[in-house]
């Protein structure tokens, strides 16, 4: 693993984006890596922003990503991709949850959720748009979002599957275990 793979979560408070980030965090260990995180989480209690830098490679000498340098933007929500595609390289990934969280000024009054947010994401980068709600809703679980968008980052960076499912036996809650498992499989599946 000699390159460096830059991948940024991104999400609204409560979507679970710090958990996926342990998660692939431990998932780079297992595959030998040096593995860099950080995480920025403001006002996360009243729907903000949400934001890991996961950073791997064989050595990884700053856990930030630097805007136009990330390999993979996970999105949790499509407002904030489209908030953080800058961040994204030319030839990067985006993978995004189509659900519509609105934000503080939304729901005050004062702005009106952005149209069009996917034509804009694809006509700038390739995107995978995922119903990650509806497939976590019909493996059990709402909050297992961030484990479908985990399955399908997984088959977009080539990783063998056996590793995320050991990550997600030692990361989410026990008796969590199952339902997870059956939403990354369906990440998984869905991305090809």
């Amino acid at each position: 693993m000699e390159k460096t793979t830059n991948i940024l979560l991104v999400g609204v408070g409560g979507q679970g984006t710090i958990l996926a980030s342990k998660i692939l965090g431990h998932v780079a260990q297992n595959l030998g890596a040096e593995v860099k995180v950080s995480e920025i989480h403001g006002m996360s209690q009243r729907g903000g922003s949400v934001v890991t830098q996961v950073r791997f490679g064989e050595k990884v000498y700053s856990p930030v990503i630097a805007p136009g340098t990330a390999d993979v933007i996970l999105a949790f929500e499509k407002l904030e991709a489209l908030r953080w595609l800058p961040f994204l390289k030319e030839g990067g990934v985006m993978i995004v949850n189509n659900q519509e969280i609105d934000p503080m000024p939304v729901i005050m009054g004062a702005a009106e959720y952005p149209q069009d947010i996917f034509r804009t994401l694809e006509s700038a980068a390739r995107t995978v748009k995922v119903p990650a709600l509806a497939m976590a809703e019909a493996c059990g679980s709402v909050k297992s979002v961030n484990v479908v968008l985990l399955g399908v980052l997984a088959k977009s960076l080539g990783l063998d599957e056996e590793v995320w499912l050991d990550a997600l036996i030692h990361c989410v809650p026990k008796k969590t275990i199952e339902v997870n498992k059956k939403a990354f499989l369906q990440g998984y599946q869905f991305a090809g």
